[in-house]
């Protein structure tokens, strides 16, 4: 008995022994990559917010300042669909949100301030952002994740607010995961610091059928949609961006305090969103007071990009509402 006790005490050694030494040395390949400004389309523009090189597009030269902010694995890329037609009554900005698209992406000790990574650090990148180009007050529109940072800015700075667009907005619970203590002791640790961002470089492999998700019908995936998305996986660090919004996930806590929402909602869903489930966008509008809800038929996850005329119909006359109002 004691022999195997103590066999077993030895192998549990061995295997926390390699659990450790493993993950430092093991090789990892280095990526070929290029700077952001190597990747920029001719109508990209650049600009320093806290001392991170920001990527965004503008559109427009009247009307209401309209802000897009993109979803996980997103960049601005994802609006090419609706900028234009909404440039027409607005000035339209969008841009890459830090961890995505060809925005940079620092490293702790890099950035000035507050994480960039984290919800607090991208709200106040908002209003840092609005500052940066001369931008008193918005209309604010988030897919998704982004949603939640729109949400998150509406409650600190309603003032800055003019209307509100929740796009297939990630919310509830499945949005408000706090990363347990170990786990986040583990992601400091030197072995997560070094094979985290290779792991998620994986996310070459299994990202197309994330976009195939987000879509009622993949099949309707234009060609050059896949490849679009992959673009930022060629920017430098790019690993290591995602492994840092892994980092920083925390506990988002919105849905509490939904109540005190002050500005003119508009929640817009498809009618077939299996990655925020579209009962969660109906219970969204009807918690928020005063919001309206457009459910979009055959539509999933990005509507501005697969149903992109009836995203247009549902948002125009939203805009037109409220964007002139002081």
């Amino acid at each position: 008995m004691k022999k195997t006790i103590k066999g077993i005490a030895i192998f549990l050694g061995v295997i926390f022994i390699i659990g450790i030494i493993v993950p430092l040395i093991i090789p990892i390949p280095p990526l070929i990559t290029s700077p952001p400004v190597a990747l920029a389309d001719q109508d990209s523009l650049f600009t320093n917010v806290d001392g991170i090189k920001v990527h965004f597009k503008k559109q427009g030269k009247e009307g209401p300042a309209i802000i897009l902010l993109h979803g996980f694995g997103a960049s601005v890329f994802s609006w090419r669909e609706v900028m234009d037609p909404l440039a027409e009554i607005g000035t339209v900005y969008a841009y890459d949100r830090p961890g995505f698209g060809l925005t940079e992406r620092p490293i702790e000790g890099e950035w000035q301030g507050l994480n960039p990574y984290n919800q607090e650090g991208q709200v106040k990148m908002l209003a840092d952002f609005m500052d940066s180009q001369g931008i008193e007050n918005a209309i604010l529109v988030g897919n998704s994740v982004g949603g939640t940072i729109a949400t998150a800015f509406s409650l600190k700075y309603p003032d800055r607010v003019q209307a509100l667009v929740e796009v297939d907005a990630a919310i509830y619970p499945s949005g408000e995961g706090k990363i347990p203590g170990w786990a986040g002791f583990l992601l400091n640790t030197p072995q997560a610091e070094r094979i985290g961002p290779w792991f998620m470089r994986q996310i070459r492999n299994w990202g197309p059928d994330l976009i195939k998700t987000a879509w009622h019908d993949p099949k309707q995936i234009p060609e050059g949609v896949i490849s679009g998305y992959q673009v930022p996986l060629m920017v430098d660090r790019w690993d290591r961006g995602l492994f840092e919004i892994l980092r920083a996930r925390g506990a988002v806590n919105l849905s509490s305090q939904l109540k005190g929402i002050q500005v003119p909602v508009l929640v817009i869903t498809g009618d077939d969103d299996r990655i925020v489930p579209t009962d969660l966008s109906v219970k969204l509008a009807s918690e928020i007071p005063n919001a309206e809800l457009k459910l979009l038929p055959k539509c999933g996850h990005v509507p501005q990009e697969e149903c992109p005329l009836a995203f247009l119909d549902s948002i125009i006359p939203f805009i037109n509402q409220y964007g002139n109002e002081e």
